[in-house]
């Protein structure tokens, strides 16, 4: 991306609205997750107030859970959790879903079919049906094993997308120049095409990120998170199991319910936002 280019970029990005809201949302989240614990007095599970259950107050920020726990410092905690989810989760995927799409839709021919055939076979798979499987046999399960089925299951809908990109490029005349002067197939992918796929990668990947979140938390919810830390899905797993709801505990619930949907809401803004500023017939003039 030349000068002018990166230039042309950037204002259309600093003027979307959409990309603006989204980075604030996340960057506010994110900040918190990495400065949190910092603010934190009591570890997560601790007792910290032997009376029970309190709301919100100098004392506890966010109040604490029926067993006197801090729900700010779980709070704190489980947003690093979604985080570390979101990033290496749809990493994951996200990567698999490159390599796979780029082989496929520039190899073409067998190859192509049987990468083709994998990523379909996948596909019909039931995604959340085989994460529930496989964490329910699992009797330690950590955040990184999360994020590792979430990736493994994730993926074959960017690679379909990406194959039918590669598609398009492969026959254009700086792929066939690139193929004279004897660049190889993997420089050809990588140097060629993917530069002129890159805002489409991103946009793949914000998408895939804001889905890993998702996942790990219907996974958390439902009590088959990680065994060995806290989360915000199992936030609201532990405040539904014990009655938050019935007993009006809404300290207990809302923060992680709130941030997970601020988050995804916010990731979905700006891929449109994305979507806008480097498609030049949506941009706002």
């Amino acid at each position: 991306m030349n000068t002018a280019k990166k230039n042309e970029f950037l204002y259309f990005a600093l003027k979307n609205w959409k990309l603006r809201i989204g980075f604030v949302v996340i960057g506010v989240f994110l900040i918190l997750a990495l400065i949190g614990p910092l603010l934190v007095r009591d570890d997560p599970f601790a007792y910290a107030n032997p009376t029970g259950a309190k709301p919100p107050s100098s004392d506890y920020w966010f109040g604490t859970t029926f067993f006197g726990q801090d729900v700010f410092a779980q709070f704190v905690l489980g947003l690093r959790a979604t985080f570390l989810v979101g990033i290496l989760g749809g990493g994951l995927a996200t990567l698999i879903g490159v390599v796979v799409g780029f082989t496929a839709g520039y190899r073409g021919g067998i190859v192509d079919e049987v990468l083709n055939m994998l990523t379909n076979i996948i596909l019909v798979i039931p995604t959340m049906a085989v994460l529930l499987i496989i964490a329910a046999y699992l009797e330690v399960r950590s955040i990184f094993a999360e994020c590792i089925f979430i990736g493994l299951t994730a993926w074959p809908w960017a690679a379909r997308a990406i194959r039918a990109q590669t598609f398009s490029l492969r026959t254009r005349d700086f792929v066939d120049l690139a193929k004279t002067s004897g660049m190889s197939s993997f420089k050809i992918i990588f140097r060629e095409i993917a530069p002129n796929m890159m805002a489409y990668l991103i946009m793949t990947f914000i998408l895939q990120f804001g889905g890993a979140i998702l996942n790990a938390a219907t996974l958390d919810f439902i009590g088959l998170g990680p065994t060995n830390t806290i989360s915000l899905g199992m936030m609201m797993q532990y405040a539904v199991m014990w009655g938050a709801l019935l007993l009006g505990m809404w300290w207990w619930f809302i923060p992680p319910g709130l941030a997970i949907t601020l988050i995804v809401g916010a990731l979905y803004v700006m891929n449109v936002g994305m979507d806008e500023v480097f498609n030049p017939k949506l941009r706002e003039t």
